[in-house]
């Protein structure tokens, strides 16, 4: 079978072709018409109809049209997806945050006095060369306002954030020689509030001033009986990123001596320091004694909020 567009094939077949005329056409006369028999020549392939061209050109202009419009409702669903989440997660986040700050502005009367400041505090890995450290509680102060609890530029300090509540308490080492007051500043601030106070304290080395410590609380009849003002020897302040709460601990010698040098916690408890308050553990009393208290802070307003949570 012949191909589609190919030439017919079959039988050999002869045109029998008359022989041309020796005369040649005479001037003016038309030229003798191709002998019978000849194929007539291919007829030119018409070329394309503008209107096809046209019609081909609009329809591809319309489906690449088509294409960006379907291609930018997708972009436009996905972003509208993702930004509906970020909001949506966004408003979560401020709403957990709002529960955990409500919660912990409440601790101060909703939990025992022994499962914030507990009897018996160990440290783990808390003292020099990662030792571990415990302290015995002396006394606990009645809850109370902050006035007269801080040094005044550090009460300057604290100011913009409020004091909706102190708890103190005062501990001993396990050798009795030295004796920490750590408190728990319950503030009324918002989460922006407190992050300024952080910015604000880190720009102006705050921690480090040694005419902006926490206050000690003497408990007559105990070893922290002379823990007066001149008997501070390292402390240490650390404002929470998670909660309304400031938490610090200032330290001493339990038989009451002057500390001439006082050294905040970060600086007594790097290797080397030489200060009297480095030597005895001052700092590690200080630092370790925060970060268990806070550690139970914490724990307490978690317990809470997933109370709250199951409750719902």
């Amino acid at each position: 079978m012949a191909e589609i567009g190919s030439v017919p094939t079959g039988p050999t077949s002869t045109l029998a072709v008359p022989p041309a005329p020796v005369r040649p056409p005479t001037l003016g006369m038309p030229a003798f018409p191709p002998p019978p028999g000849y194929p007539p020549p291919p007829a030119a392939r018409p070329g394309p109809s503008p209107y096809a061209a046209g019609r081909s050109t609009r329809g591809t202009v319309a489906a690449g049209i088509c294409l960006v419009l379907g291609a930018g409702l997708l972009g436009g669903a996905a972003v509208g997806h993702f930004v509906g989440g970020d909001t949506a997660a966004a408003q979560t986040t401020r709403e957990d945050t709002a529960l955990t700050y409500a919660d912990a502005r409440s601790l101060w009367h909703s939990v025992p006095v022994d499962t914030l400041f507990p009897p018996t505090v160990h440290g783990r890995g808390a003292g020099p060369g990662g030792a571990d450290r415990t302290w015995t509680r002396i006394g606990v102060a009645p809850d109370s306002g902050c006035d007269g609890a801080f040094d005044p530029p550090l009460a300057t300090a604290l100011a913009p954030v409020g004091c909706l509540r102190l708890l103190r308490a005062t501990y001993t080492d396990a050798t009795s020689s030295n004796v920490t007051t750590v408190g728990v500043l319950i503030t009324r601030a918002d989460p922006a509030s407190m992050a300024a106070l952080r910015g604000t304290w880190t720009a102006r080395h705050l921690g480090d001033r040694t005419d902006a410590m926490p206050r000690p609380v003497a408990f007559p009849g105990t070893l922290a009986a002379g823990f007066g003002l001149a008997q501070r020897g390292s402390w240490t302040v650390d404002i929470s990123d998670t909660l309304p709460v400031i938490g610090y601990a200032v330290s001493g010698f339990a038989d009451g001596r002057t500390v001439t040098d006082p050294q905040p916690a970060a600086a007594a408890t790097k290797p080397g320091a030489t200060t009297a308050a480095a030597q005895a553990g001052l700092g590690y009393d200080a630092k370790g004694l925060a970060s268990a208290i806070e550690h139970h802070i914490r724990t307490d307003v978690e317990q809470a909020v997933h109370r709250k949570g199951s409750a719902s």
